[in-house]
């Protein structure tokens, strides 16, 4: 029996040609009717509704572009010219990551390290392992600001940690218990508050601890130069890049580097140490191979552009689980969220919403004057 793969002279025959051509080349519409069909409807979702989830924002056309292109394709591990030789081929990878480094350093304006990484609870969980001792306590809880799979249970990102309240109205005091095993952790992802990270590192320098900021709402606004930098006063910074910054979804660490203490007595440098462990933390510690495809979409949300802040609202005479299904209902995307004094973060009593997305699609202060009033009536 003929081979039917094979034409004349072993060629690969006609018939296996076009198999190949419309396994590769078949647009998706074609190829997955099911599955196009779906993103069909999420785009209309989004084009119609009014976007105010504070952890969203619409992409670029770039952004997306980059996120689909052939850098998806190459595997490769380690950091800008540490290449392991097993991985051939990624001299360009290599230029794709150092590019990202040199446009991000000059807009936080301190000169730091940074490295790729993915966005959320992986990011904060290689801090965790670099940062925190087995057990030792650190500030973290949903209705002080904080996010559920940060300090939960059911999270790898809260295994190692016990809780450490300093009391979301009062602020950081001079006075609270920080032991020297931790990091002292600032950031919130529900309130609109600027921190005070001068008296926060005032805390974490009277028991020789980390301070560590997590700033993935207010980045842009941060490298906008609108809301104070932690930049100035904390020894760890992490974001992510799809929130204000308008990127792709991703993260990044940043870490000083040089000298961390100098003993009055002697005269005697202390180094920062962070550069390896958190390096290693990521790879080959938490993560694999890089999301090649991801660091060139996160290269344009450069520069930033400044948003406005989000703002938890209490709701009145129901909870933020019915709340926010009434908004869906009209079109209106937010999520319930724990406020101060809530005991269980599925019974809610508040609603967060947030502006990225809709100051993307060009809403101004008059507009979201008339989103609130559409909340209203929900």
């Amino acid at each position: 029996m003929a081979n039917s793969t094979q034409g004349d002279e072993g060629l690969p025959s006609a018939a296996l040609w076009a198999s190949h051509n419309k396994m590769v080349m078949e647009p998706l519409e074609s190829n997955d009717p099911e599955v196009h069909g779906i993103i069909k409807k999420e785009k209309q979702r989004q084009r119609l509704g009014l976007e105010l989830i504070a952890s969203e924002n619409f992409a670029s056309r770039a952004v997306l572009e980059a996120l689909g292109s052939c850098l998806h394709n190459k595997y490769s591990e380690g950091y800008p010219g540490q290449r392991p030789h097993l991985w051939r081929g990624s001299d360009v990878l290599v230029l794709a990551a150092k590019l990202l480094q040199d446009r991000i350093r000059p807009s936080w304006l301190l000169s730091v390290a940074t490295h790729g990484t993915i966005s959320a609870g992986p990011r904060l969980l290689q801090l965790l392992s670099t940062l925190v001792s087995p057990r030792a306590p650190t500030d973290a809880a949903v209705p002080g600001g904080d996010h559920e799979h940060i300090h939960t249970g059911r999270s790898l990102c809260a295994v190692p940690i016990v809780g450490l309240r300093l009391g979301l109205s009062q602020g950081p005091r001079a006075s609270a218990p920080v032991p020297s095993t931790c990091r002292l952790p600032a950031g919130v992802s529900c309130y609109s508050r600027n921190l005070d990270y001068a008296r926060m590192r005032q805390i974490a320098d009277a028991n020789s601890a980390y301070l560590m900021a997590d700033m993935a709402h207010i980045s842009g606004l941060v490298a906008a130069g609108v809301v104070p930098s932690p930049f100035d006063h904390c020894d760890v910074v992490s974001t992510t890049t799809h929130k204000t910054l308008r990127g792709c979804r991703a993260g990044m660490i940043f870490y000083r580097k040089g000298t961390r203490s100098v003993d009055p007595k002697t005269g005697k440098e202390t180094l920062y140490n962070l550069e390896s462990l958190i390096n290693q933390a990521v790879f080959p510690g938490l993560q694999g191979g890089p999301h090649n495809h991801a660091i060139a979409g996160t290269h344009l949300g450069w520069p930033p552009a400044p948003g406005w802040q989000r703002e938890p609202a209490e709701t009145r005479g129901t909870d933020g689980g019915r709340a926010e299904r009434v908004l869906e209902l009209c079109s209106i995307a937010c999520n319930k969220n724990t406020c101060p004094g809530d005991v269980s973060a599925l019974r809610p009593s508040g609603l967060r919403f947030g502006t990225p997305a809709l100051t993307s699609r060009g809403f101004r202060q008059d507009d979201f004057c008339m989103v609130a009033r559409y909340i209203h009536r929900g």
